[in-house]
């Protein structure tokens, strides 16, 4: 029997809620966990970086690769990780990322409290990906996922007008998000 695929939900700014895709996954699939941020109200970029970090060694170090399905802030979280802290034997475990609704730390509403995602890296990611981007997404659009999605080598999917691709957004279980992440863990 194959063994459950890990999987790492980072939220964004001020965490998800319970009717939030991530949560609704973390709820229904065995292997999926959250990683938990020092400070979801005042993110700082190097601290989540170094959650993140932490959290994909205590899923890996017993083995096994882990994917990970990032929204708004921890997609940027995800970016910087890989591209300037990140060791290289954890890189390694990661077998893909689902970033999210990727906000642009330049956008009218960027939240001020978090501090150090800008610049967002934009250099190759070591790892399989895929931009999600909604065309109606206050904290980012389509043409700044488009950018950050070609700089990491990933695909970018565009779902129409969908708001921030969260709670709001009704997608409920997000069943096509969940089909797009474990693609990419095979």
């Amino acid at each position: 029997m194959k063994e459950q695929q890990k999987v790492l939900v980072l939220p964004g700014y001020m965490n998800s809620g319970p009717g939030h895709w991530q949560t609704r996954w973390e709820d229904a699939h065995a292997g999926f966990s959250r990683v938990q941020m020092p400070d979801w109200d005042h993110p700082e970029c190097d601290a989540w970086c170094r959650a993140l970090e932490s959290a994909v060694g205590a899923a890996t170090d017993a083995g096994g690769r882990v994917l990970l399905a990032a929204h708004s802030l921890g997609c940027l979280t995800v970016a910087h990780w890989a591209a300037r802290g990140a060791s290289a034997a954890r890189l390694a475990r990661v077998a893909g990322v689902l970033f999210v609704a990727v906000p642009d730390p330049h956008g009218p509403n960027f939240p001020a409290d978090a501090h150090g995602f800008d610049p967002v890296p934009f250099v190759p990611l070591p790892f399989a990906s895929i931009v999600v981007a909604s065309s109606d997404d206050p904290y980012g659009g389509v043409p700044f996922a488009e950018r950050c999605a070609r700089a990491w080598g990933s695909r970018c999917i565009g779902i129409g007008a969908r708001g921030h691709i969260n709670a709001e957004s009704g997608l409920g279980d997000w069943p096509q998000g969940l089909e797009w992440l474990q693609s990419m863990g095979h």
